[in-house]
């Protein structure tokens, strides 16, 4: 296979570790499951935000999704005599969206507007792994999964794929639009659209934004309405066409397919819940949230606060992480952007509330 990098490159970690009887990657996959990040993605918004309704898609589930999608696309890509490391995909698949920020893009776009350094969820779930989990000391992934979770890109629509190596210092890949340095890093950036597509889907169908009668007729005799459907056809599709061609990507026919369901997703299920005001309604959360921690920062990092619940949870980050920013000479905007990002969709509406509406009166 062309474009392969060593063995040493693949495994190689931040910091030098011996390794144990499960092996590189599916360690990096336990680390990962183990991390805090990890857990907070079951309150995190995968496209409808604080969902009152425990089967629409979260963020966990997404994750898991991709995981088991790339694992599949590489186990089918082998049984044809390609040499693909399936655990490489799984953990990359866990990994990616560890830095998203709470109500999904909307709150992406939020923080981006409010960071120094701009705000893209690839590059801080990057940052989550490499310092931010692990009271800044980060989990310490090796290269090959680090590169698959830096540069899954979901939102990019490419037809083929094939792996840039020309990049292995992974500080150097500033664009997150950048190709995969590994072939299973190729097969979670497909992964990731393959699994939203068709869920978003059904959780539309769900919130009646769009009935059955909506999905167009060449969308669902070709790739089928059901999100099962959907990954079969385009993960089959995938893996033939692959084969036959020597790259990884689809064909023609079913590329053409899976820019149609984009299409139909952005202009019926997206553009409808950003005019349901519900985009405006997260950037104020976030703003609030920011503001506030920002006009009351050193009160409460010393302690003389007001004893709210959200003081004293950022009180305790910042002592955690004071070796790390220490070190990175952070500023209050890193310290806040930080914290804000890795809140789960819950807790920032009960910080919000907290801060926002008068303690009710106890009569007991």
């Amino acid at each position: 296979m062309r474009n392969k990098l060593s063995k040493e490159i693949m495994q190689s970690r931040l910091v030098p570790r011996e390794e144990d009887l499960r092996g590189p990657y599916f360690r990096d996959q336990t680390a990962i499951i183990h991390s805090g990040a990890f857990r907070r993605l079951k309150h995190k918004t995968q496209a409808f935000f604080a969902p009152q309704n425990d089967h629409i898609c979260t963020r966990i589930e997404h994750v898991l999704h991709v995981a088991t999608i790339g694992e599949t696309i590489c186990k089918g890509l082998n049984n044809a005599g390609w040499h693909l490391d399936t655990e490489i995909a799984y953990a990359a698949g866990l990994g990616h969206d560890l830095g998203h920020a709470p109500f999904g893009h909307s709150g992406e776009k939020a923080i981006n507007m409010l960071s120094s350094r701009g705000f893209v969820h690839e590059i801080n779930s990057l940052r989550v792994v490499d310092t931010l989990s692990n009271n800044g000391r980060g989990i310490n992934l090796t290269f090959a999964v680090r590169d698959g979770i830096l540069s899954h890109c979901g939102e990019k629509f490419e037809q083929y794929l094939e792996p840039d190596i020309s990049i292995t210092d992974l500080s150097k890949k500033t664009n997150p639009d950048r190709i995969p340095a590994t072939w299973e890093g190729c097969a979670v950036r497909f992964a990731d659209k393959i699994a939203y597509f068709g869920r978003d889907i059904e959780d539309a169908l769900t919130a009646k934004i769009i009935t059955i009668k909506d999905i167009p007729k060449k969308i669902s005799d070709k790739l089928g309405s059901s999100n099962g459907e959907i990954i079969n056809t385009l993960v089959i599709d995938l893996i033939n066409n692959s084969v036959s061609q020597g790259i990884m990507g689809f064909s023609d026919k079913y590329y053409e397919l899976m820019v149609e369901i984009k299409n139909f997703n952005y202009s019926r299920i997206y553009t409808s819940i950003d005019k349901s005001n519900n985009e405006e309604y997260c950037i104020n959360i976030i703003n609030k949230l920011y503001a506030y921690l920002w006009e009351n920062y050193d009160n409460i990092v010393s302690g003389s606060h007001h004893g709210l619940i959200f003081e004293k949870s950022f009180e305790r980050y910042v002592k955690s992480m004071a070796d790390l920013y220490s070190k990175e000479k952070a500023d209050n905007t890193q310290i806040i952007v930080d914290y804000v990002s890795g809140m789960t969709d819950n807790y920032a509406l009960a910080s919000f509330k907290e801060i926002t509406l008068p303690k009710p009166v106890k009569f007991f």
